[in-house]
This record gives structure tokens, C-alpha cells and sequence, in this order.
């Protein structure tokens, strides 16, 4: 068995072994069964596919990688209603870009995971695949009986004939079933006869990760694999200066010591050994033009372009510049957000083997369509060449979209014969992490004689994130719609608004962080609510209702959440609660946090209370546990959370000094689900959108001071 075909890999030869049924799909399933076992035929338009085969497994191929998120739960459970199957019948696999060699490149585009999109792009096609093959199945049982499909019945995996006394398993007409046409209209089951969807579901994965059978990136293994301690330039944009190489090589179990001019690799037959040698090697660095740079540098960066650079308008109203003039009362105020880290349990790993005929790499990333590309760029193969074998991720939150570490071990391979696992440090993974970029707001708004906007103003600055992303990157003069989202789109009706952008880049790489722009803009929308809400003399969650007349969905979510932590009811001295409301990733969420403050400044989150309107729900438990870890997260973020820097360096490395809650800091948490009609919405950043502000706002109401930058258990300046 080669590496490649290993336990966890899907292999085409593998997914088509043994005949059965095959069905491709798309928005709607229109694609031939035969298809994919046929090359010949042309580009498929498909977004993922179901195979059943003739000895009854059933297979989900989704286009999409766990990483703690029970996405492969829940879109298994999606595939299962329709299909009549259970859960247990089901299981579920990542589509690679090996695996799919006739897909149309816009498939290919979308084997991604983030930005909570995973159900909202599957809600229809993966259950009309499931119908569909349900529907092709019952076609080949009454063609073999002759009896009408209206006759038959498909239920847990089996097609009968209750009136003749028939049955047939599913793989048994798997075969006949694959030859049909692939209908091209197919009912959906009605909400009232789910069986699964909208039910509390244990996830699949919990069984391994329990016993510790689950696999990840950094526990592969692979024959013959030698293990890479890494380091790269501390300093953005610097090179090696020196290293001691003989020490290195000195160092019992080390076979080679690799330079590829910002980093260096060195590599034995165990990582400890490597680590060793990394330490002799002792790499001295040229910091070049960035060796000075301060984290005081980059913020008088950003006031200079919040103050004087050249702004993009997202949105303008007419008369506005009158109507911020004429109010009764003006407010403005300034708010100042650090550069964070993703800091996942699991750091970078990679392992590669690199050969002149091809290369087989074996990472968990979040674009394996993006890290083929790059590796075959890198490796000078043709990207059929390439095979990404995803490994389920220990936390992503965002750093695995990058490819980064890839195309750093694609590098380092060249110099090598066998395959490597390239492991990154928790020191390294931090220092040398793709941070949420750090932004100055400027608010303004002008109040009429009620106590409402009439006037609202959002300058952000801050790095275009999608300019690292895009292909050439972002032109200049262009809107990243990522650095306005969640300041454009608020719930409220905010009279007139202008939301403009200045972009300022630091010389720091900067990427995706969980919440993306929602996480950093509502942040800043909700503490000016509030500040308007004081300003005008109301109480702030009645501030917000009274904003919220054309935008009931986020009305009733404000309402329940609201209701559910006892709003206006007495507190004990120094404790406060903050609100939040938001509508981001296609879901309605409010939060409130109490918060109690000693008398020397300490914090203690007591509660939270959250209220969401997500739109369908397909698994609940999935739903709270997503909104704990993200609020968890967000929490971990607004109080401890800042990357600094100082002489061109990262001044953290490890959670000792990037601090995340420990258990016994997490509040006790109410999670309500409100009932809807509403397509699915994202979950998995929503809960980490609204921590920032509502611990913000509960801090001002405990202790009196308004923090317009975080972390907030650093003291205030």
C-alpha cells in the first residue's frame, strides 16, 4: 500500500472499487451516474457525490475538512434524511482535487472550508443528491418487480414492496440504479417528516477523538519519514546572516540541515533530535529594513491614514455632511484594535515528499485546491502531479487558509529525497503566524432632538486581508469588502450613513481570523451604540429596539435574549452587563454579559446569555457547542489578546504570554434557539463576533470606563 492510499485517504480508484451507484450533483442533480468513472466524457458540474455501493456503504464525498466544527455531522445528516438512511449507514469523506480530474474548475474553487459557509452552500444540493439517489434507487426496485415506484417504500437502507412482500438493500440495486438518467426534478422531504434534520445528533468524530484513533496532520506517519524542526526571519522581510552547521550536524539522529535563505529546516530521524539540532545551528538573522520596527510604528501608521490617507466609500447618502452638522447633539470617538493570532491547539505541520515525478503532501488546510496549486507552481510539476492528502485540523480558525507553511516545506524538499514531516514550534507557529490585521476607527454621528442617529460616519483603516488572497492582489483604489462587512450591513436603521476605508498595509503578514470582518467592525458599531444610547439618556438595549423598527428577525433575538438574563433586574456592586446584537453570516445573534470588577481592576466574566436566529437548524447541539467555542475564543481575544512587536520582532510565543481562558474563567453560558423558516445561516464564527462587544459594553457598565481598545484585562491607558 502506498502512502497515498493509506487509512483516512480517498483514492478516485479507491471511491469507484467495487460498482454501485455514483451520483454526481450540483445546485441540482442533473450530471450522468456513469460520469465520473468516465473521464472521456467531459467536465462535470458537480459539488460533490454520493456513492452507494453494492456491499451497502454509503458514501458522502463533501467539498469541505473537519476541524472541529461537526461539519461532517451535520452535512451527513443532511444526505441521510433524504436518502432514508441512518446516520450510522453514512460515511463521510473530503473531495480532493486528485480525486475529481473531469470537475469544472469553479468545483474545484470551491473546496474550501471557512466563513461559516459550509451548510448554507450545501443546504439544498446535499439533500437533493440524497433525494435523488433515493429516487434512482425505488426507479431500479420497480423496474426488476414491475410494480409503479408509488408502490414502494425506501426506509433504513432498504427499498420494499409492502403490498407483494418484497425487499431489496440498497446496495443490491446499486448497479441498476447507477445506469438511470439522474432525474432532473426531485422532492424534498417536508419539514414535518424530518426524522433527522433539526435534532440533537451526537457528532461522528467523538468516538476517535475519545479513544484517540482520530487522525491529524501532526500525527501522520508515513515509511521512511524523517522529522523538520523549523525557524524562519523573526523580523518580516529579513534573511539569514549566519548559522553554525557543523554544530547542527553534530547532533546525534541529525541527516540534514536546509537553508532556503528567510528560514532554515533541520531534519533527523525524531523531532526531538531535530529540535536539538535547530537549537546548535543557532540561526542569526539580518533584519533589514524592518529590524527597527514597533508596534508603536504600525498604529502611527494607521492614525496617519485614519487622519489624512485617501478613503474608498463603501456607502454614502446623500445630504449627509448637513445632516452630521444639524443634529442636536454630536458624538465621535476613536477605537484602536491590536493585531491578534490564531494560536490553534494543533500547530503548522506539513509533511511532503517531493520526487521528480510528482509529490504527495499530506497537511490540513482549509484551500487544498489553492495548496495544489502553489506546490505545483513551486515544485515545477504539473498540478496532476500533485495529490494533497487533508488531514482533519486541530483548530483552524482561519490560519490554515493561508498556504504559507506549504510552500515553505515545498522549499525546504527541494534539498531533500525523502518524505519529511516539517513540524512548526508553538514559539514558531505564533511568531510566524498570518495575524488578524490590526485597525483605527473613527466614529461620528449626529443625534436629533429624539435621541436617534441622523447622521452616522465609519472611517475604518486598516490592511486589505483579500489583497493577500487574490489573484495580483487587491488593484489600489478598490473596496475590500471584507474590511467594511458588519459596518456597512448593521441590523439598525442608522438615518444617513457613509462608511469609507483607507488602507494601510504593514510590512506584517496579516490573513483570515475567525469572525473576519464582522468580529473587528461589530465590535466597534455596538460600543458607539452604546455611546450614543448614554448620549441620548437610554437605557441600551431599549436604544436598540427603537433602531430596529424595519428589522424584526434581530428585534425578536434582541427581545429573547434580553428576557433570558433578566435585563434591568438588580446586580451586585461592581458587576454590569453589556449587550450585543449583530447580523452577520447570514444569522441574527444579540448576547449579554455580566461582568463583575474588583476594586484593583481584575475581570471575572459571570454569564453569558445568547439568543440566535441561525434559520434552519440542522444539528442544535452543533449549534450551541459553535457559539460556546466562539465565544470562548472571542473572550480568550478581547481580554488577553495583542501582538506586539519591538526591534522588527514578535514579543509572544506561547500561551504564557498569548494567553486563552482557562477552564475555571469560562462563565456559565445560556444558548436559546429561536425557531425559523429562514435558509441556514453560518454559526461557527457568530458566537466570536458577539464576545468583543458585549464584554466591552459590560465593562463599561461595571466599572464606568469606556474601553475603545483591547485587551481589556491589560490596563486601561
Amino acid at each position: 500500500m502506498s502512502p497515498s492510499d493509506g487509512p483516512g485517504c480517498l483514492t478516485r480508484r479507491r471511491l469507484l472499487a467495487g460498482g454501485g451507484l455514483v451520483l454526481a450533483f450540483a445546485a441540482a442533480p442533473r450530471a450522468r451516474a456513469d460520469s465520473l468513472a468516465r473521464p472521456d466524457v467531459g467536465p462535470v458540474a458537480l459539488g460533490g457525490f454520493v456513492r452507494i455501493g453494492v456491499d451497502d456503504t454509503i458514501s458522502l464525498v463533501v467539498p469541505n475538512i473537519e476541524m472541529g466544527q461537526g461539519i461532517y455531522t451535520a452535512e451527513a445528516m443532511l444526505i441521510a434524511e433524504e436518502l432514508e438512511v441512518t446516520l450510522e449507514q453514512v460515511r463521510v469523506v473530503t473531495a480532493l482535487p486528485q480525486d475529481l480530474p473531469a470537475a469544472p474548475p469553479e468545483l474545484l474553487r470551491s473546496l474550501s472550508t471557512g466563513g461559516s459557509k459550509s451548510i448554507r452552500k450545501g443546504w439544498r444540493s446535499l439533500r437533493e443528491a440524497g433525494a435523488a439517489a433515493r429516487l434512482m434507487l425505488l426507479t431500479a426496485a420497480a423496474g426488476r418487480w414491475g410494480v409503479p415506484v408509488e408502490a414502494l417504500r425506501a426506509q433504513a437502507g432498504v427499498v420494499s414492496c409492502p403490498s407483494r412482500g418484497l425487499e431489496a438493500r440498497y446496495g443490491a440495486l446499486a448497479e441498476a440504479a447507477g445506469a438511470l438518467p439522474v432525474p432532473t426534478a426531485v422532492p424534498l422531504r417536508a419539514r414535518a417528516a424530518w426524522r433527522l434534520i433539526g435534532r440533537p445528533v451526537p457528532r461522528l468524530d467523538v468516538p476517535d477523538k475519545t479513544t484517540g484513533r482520530a487522525m491529524f496532520g501532526i500525527d501522520l506517519q508515513v515509511p521512511d519519514m524523517g522529522y523538520g524542526a523549523v525557524t524562519a526571519c523573526p523580523v518580516p522581510g529579513g534573511t539569514l546572516a549566519r548559522m553554525n552547521e557543523a554544530a547542527a550536524r553534530a547532533v546525534p539522529g541529525v541527516t540534514d540541515v536546509v537553508s532556503i535563505g528567510t528560514a532554515v529546516c533541520v531534519v533527523a530521524r525524531r523531532y526531538w533530535a531535530a529540535q536539538k539540532g535547530l537549537a546548535a545551528l543557532d540561526p542569526q538573522w539580518d533584519g533589514g529594513a524592518n529590524a527597527h520596527l514597533s508596534s508603536a510604528d504600525l498604529m502611527q501608521a494607521l492614525r496617519q491614514g485614519a487622519a489624512g490617507g485617501t478613503a474608498v466609500i463603501a456607502r454614502d447618502a446623500e445630504g449627509i455632511d448637513a445632516a452630521l452638522s444639524g443634529g442636536v447633539k454630536r458624538v465621535e470617538a476613536v477605537y484602536e484594535l491590536p493585531f491578534l493570532a490564531h494560536a490553534a491547539m494543533e500547530p503548522i505541520n506539513v509533511t511532503l515528499h517531493l520526487r521528480a515525478d510528482g509529490c504527495d503532501v499530506w497537511a490540513g488546510t482549509q484551500v487544498p485546491t489553492r495548496a495544489r496549486q502553489v506546490v505545483a507552481q513551486l515544485a515545477g510539476l504539473p498540478p496532476e502531479r500533485v495529490a494533497i492528502h487533508n488531514q482533519m485540523i486541530g483548530g483552524g480558525f482561519g490560519r490554515r487558509l493561508a498556504t504559507d507553511s506549504i510552500e515553505q516545506a515545498v522549499r525546504f524538499a527541494r534539498h531533500l529525497s525523502r518524505p519529511v514531516k516539517f513540524i512548526w514550534s508553538r514559539e514558531e507557529d505564533i511568531r510566524q503566524d498570518r495575524f488578524r490585521p490590526a485597525y483605527c476607527d473613527r466614529m461620528a454621528a449626529s443625534l436629533g432632538a429624539d435621541g436617534l442617529p441622523r447622521a452616522w460616519v465609519h472611517h475604518v483603516t486598516g490592511a486589505s486581508v483579500v489583497d493577500r488572497f487574490m489573484p495580483g492582489g487587491l488593484p489600489a483604489g478598490q473596496l475590500d469588502h471584507d474590511a467594511v462587512a458588519g459596518a456597512v450591513d448593521t441590523p439598525y436603521d442608522l438615518g444617513r450613513m457613509r462608511v469609507m476605508w483607507t488602507r494601510v498595509d504593514p510590512p506584517v503578514e496579516i490573513g483570515w481570523w475567525r469572525g473576519v470582518g464582522p468580529a473587528h467592525n461589530a465590535y466597534v458599531v455596538e460600543s458607539f451604540i452604546d455611546e450614543l444610547a448614554e448620549a441620548a439618556g437610554v437605557d441600551p438595549v431599549e436604544y436598540r429596539r427603537r433602531l430596529l423598527g424595519k428589522n424584526p428577525r434581530s428585534r425578536a433575538v434582541l427581545d429573547r435574549v434580553a428576557h433570558e438574563a433578566g435585563w434591568g433586574g438588580p446586580l451586585p456592586p461592581g458587576t454590569g452587563r453589556g449587550v450585543s446584537l449583530h447580523n452577520a453570516f447570514g444569522s441574527c445573534c444579540a448576547a449579554i454579559v455580566e461582568v463583575s470588577a474588583t476594586l484593583e481592576g481584575a475581570l471575572r466574566i459571570v454569564r453569558a446569555t445568547v439568543a440566535v436566529d441561525c434559520g434552519v437548524v440542522v444539528n442544535p447541539d452543533t449549534v450551541r457547542a459553535q457559539i460556546q467555542g466562539g465565544l470562548l475564543f472571542g473572550f480568550s481575544a478581547a481580554l488577553y489578546g495583542e501582538i506586539t512587536f519591538a526591534n522588527g520582532r514578535v514579543e509572544q510565543s506561547n500561551f504564557h504570554d498569548y494567553r486563552v481562558m482557562q477552564i475555571n474563567e469560562c462563565p456559565a453560558i445560556a444558548i436559546s434557539i429561536i425557531p425559523s423558516d429562514e435558509p441556514p445561516g453560518g454559526i461557527g464564527e457568530v458566537g466570536t463576533v458577539s464576545a468583543f462587544p458585549a464584554l466591552g459594553n459590560a465593562i463599561y457598565a461595571a466599572t464606568g470606563q469606556r474601553r475603545r481598545r483591547y485587551p481589556f484585562a491589560k490596563p486601561a491607558a
